[in-house]
């Protein structure tokens, strides 16, 4: 299964709106928002899509992002997400200050390999760590001058691809 993973996405919706597209041409459905959503109204985007968010630490508005979600039918924000997808583990959270703790806690039974999804950083990462290999998609939105991008993850066959953005 393909997955899209974005992040940091600070409510900028032409940005948003671009790599929905990308991931509606590569046929991605599912998709891990690795936290700062920032605004209610960039939720509505997300509308049809099988979509997990995590909290991001510019999530200020907390109440008003989970009554916006549950009126659009989209799960509510979560601060980490544990799923099964193809045989892998993956831990979504935004900040990568837990990251060591959950890089050294054994997988599941029967799991050989895992994946952790993050943001925060707006800096794209891949990096194995034994069973783990840690992912950043890089950002979308944000202050900062860097390039905007996504990641498309094909779980079972452990191929990653950056998709830059033009923003």
């Amino acid at each position: 299964m393909k997955i899209g993973i974005l992040s940091d996405t600070h409510n900028l919706t032409n940005n948003i709106r671009a790599a929905l597209a990308v991931f509606e041409r590569e046929g991605v459905r599912r998709l891990f928002h690795c936290g700062d959503i920032t605004a209610e109204e960039t939720l509505g985007l997300f509308v049809g899509w099988d979509i997990t968010f995590v909290w991001g630490n510019m999530d200020l508005a907390q109440g008003s992002l989970q009554a916006a979600a549950r009126q659009l039918d989209l799960r509510p924000p979560v601060p980490l997400v544990r799923v099964t997808i193809d045989g892998a583990s993956i831990t979504v959270l935004h900040g990568h200050e837990r990251l060591s703790s959950i890089i050294n806690s054994p997988l599941p039974e029967g799991i050989a390999r895992g994946y952790v999804l993050h943001g925060h950083t707006h800096q794209r990462r891949d990096e194995r760590l034994g069973p783990i290999r840690v992912i950043n998609p890089g950002a979308l939105g944000g202050t900062r001058r860097e390039s905007r991008s996504v990641a498309i993850l094909d779980v079972a066959d452990d191929d990653l691809r950056f998709v830059e953005i033009d923003g």
